[in-house]
């Protein structure tokens, strides 16, 4: 099985201005010279980490991370009760990717997303094809209309994690369970930390219980995490509860435009928040692309099985341009 390269550091950071008050951290790192290769993260409110370095060969590729608006390290953070999200769009976060890209001088790059961030790799390689050399996606979630409901309504995953289901459900009353997106968009959206803070940590704390197909335990909640899981929860509600500002269908529709553009697409078997029926439907729109179905992993990157195939796929497009 393949395994993660070793850690390394970044050799250049910064922060790239946007639009208006937003700016996104960036940095790369591996071979300045190499093949320009960019990490996508999930979320939507994720964030990059060192880990995320590790999935490509640092004497091969000049690896491109970078933090999606309001999350992470760039600002201002979504975690901040004041903050003005009206920004934060698909589109917005496509032309970021362009903006940086062009900032960094690369003509073109590998770009490499999981989860979300198959999405906004699918949609920047759908606007961008041409500057795109190869995609590797992971968890492909293409905002279906079956999609929030099977994750943020009762008879989904639920179904199958009743027990973890209950603290996001609980922390709703009664007479507002119908429309689950909608009754935490007001308490997210709440200035008092009293009141989003505990309404973010039940949200990420169900999306967390069914990452893996062997479950993992909780990482300790400190002030960091806390921060982490407002951005999350906060953002994840607002693209999940507006389809992700794109049409209904668009990027399965749009699949055509990544004809001729090799691709790999990595999706656990048992992956109960992008099912791998996304996964399938994509590759049978996307001629040339190539689908690998692990048989025992569920939604982590670094189930072993997925992890080898993401690595696998990173080492094929070496010296690629």
């Amino acid at each position: 099985m393949r395994g993660l390269y070793p850690p390394i550091e970044p050799y250049a950071a910064g922060m790239l201005p946007v639009g208006g008050q937003d700016e996104i951290y960036w940095e790369t790192c591996g071979t300045p010279d190499g093949t320009p290769a960019v990490f996508v993260h999930g979320g939507p409110g994720g964030g990059c980490t060192p880990t995320s370095r590790r999935l490509f060969d640092p004497d091969a590729y000049r690896i491109v991370l970078f933090d999606q608006r309001n999350c992470g390290r760039s600002t201002p953070h979504a975690a901040q009760p004041d903050i003005d999200l009206s920004a934060n769009t698909t589109a917005a976060l496509v032309a970021d990717m362009e903006r940086l890209r062009e900032h960094l001088g690369v003509e073109r790059w590998v770009v490499f997303g999981g989860s979300w961030g198959s999405t906004l790799s699918l949609a920047y390689a759908q606007a961008h094809a041409d500057r795109v050399i190869a995609l590797v996606l992971r968890g492909v979630y293409l905002v279906l209309p079956a999609d929030e409901p099977w994750c943020f309504a009762e008879g989904g995953v639920s179904r199958l994690f009743p027990d973890a289901f209950e603290g996001f459900r609980d922390a709703i009353p009664e007479e507002e369970r119908g429309d689950y997106m909608a009754a935490y968009a007001r308490r997210l959206a709440d200035p008092d930390p009293a009141v989003h803070v505990p309404a973010a940590l039940a949200w990420t704390r169900w999306e967390d219980a069914t990452g893996y197909l062997v479950p993992r335990e909780d990482d300790a909640e400190d002030e960091n995490t806390v921060r982490a899981a407002v951005a999350v929860a906060r953002l994840e509600n607002r693209y999940f509860g507006n389809g992700c500002f794109l049409e209904p269908g668009q990027l399965l529709s749009d699949a055509h435009r990544l004809n001729g553009l090799p691709g790999v697409i990595v999706n656990g078997r048992y992956d109960l928040l992008t099912p791998p029926d996304a996964a399938w439907a994509l590759h049978q729109a996307w001629p040339g692309s190539e689908l690998h179905l692990v048989p025992d992993a569920g939604h982590g990157f670094d189930e072993p099985g997925t992890l080898h195939h993401l690595i696998e796929a990173t080492d094929r497009f070496r010296g690629a341009r």
